[in-house]
């Protein structure tokens, strides 16, 4: 079932997740071409179409939401694909990502978004993990990640080539039994 957007929001602080506007993809493709921080890299990222609706998609596969304030102004993404650790359905977790504008920063959203996205993923699918990781010196979206319920669970060694060499990352978790 897909669920309308302004099922996911956070009633506190109105931090929404909805899905891209036909008029947003240019604003949405732009910001995938234009590195909010050096701990982005969007090469190679696909520009999103104009299929996206207003509604929230079902998740089954990988996905992108904008991440929007109470007046619906667009402030970042949010993003999940799905991995695998091992054959069975059972072993699919969902690995999720954000990017938030730099005048969104320092407000909450980050934190507020990536709970959210969790939440849905949750609510939606029956995965039992969502997970995120990021650089280990961005240390500003680990503090999102706890505050989301997130669990840090080590250092991925040299993980991430971006920016002309190897970074290593943070992995963050939540499972389903921890929210």
């Amino acid at each position: 079932m897909v669920r309308p957007a302004s099922a996911a929001v956070d009633a506190g602080h109105m931090t929404r997740l909805r899905g891209v506007h036909p008029g947003e993809a240019e604003l949405v493709a732009r910001w995938h071409a234009e590195p909010a921080s050096p701990f982005e890299d969007w090469s190679g990222a696909p520009a999103p179409g104009t299929e996206h609706a207003a509604r929230l998609p079902p998740p089954a596969g990988g996905g992108e939401l904008l991440v929007t304030d109470a007046a619906d102004a667009p402030l970042g993404t949010v993003s999940w694909r799905p991995v695998a650790y091992g054959p069975s359905p059972g072993s699919q977790a969902f690995d999720i990502g954000i990017s938030l504008r730099p005048q969104a920063r320092g407000q909450g959203h980050g934190s507020r978004a990536q709970r959210l996205l969790a939440d849905y993923l949750f609510a939606t699918t029956p995965v039992h993990r969502v997970q995120a990781s990021t650089d280990v010196e961005n240390v500003a979206e680990q503090a999102a990640l706890v505050r989301a319920g997130f669990s840090v669970e080590g250092v991925l060694r040299a993980a991430q080539w971006r920016g002309g060499g190897f970074h290593d990352l943070a992995m963050y978790a939540r499972l389903r039994v921890d929210a």
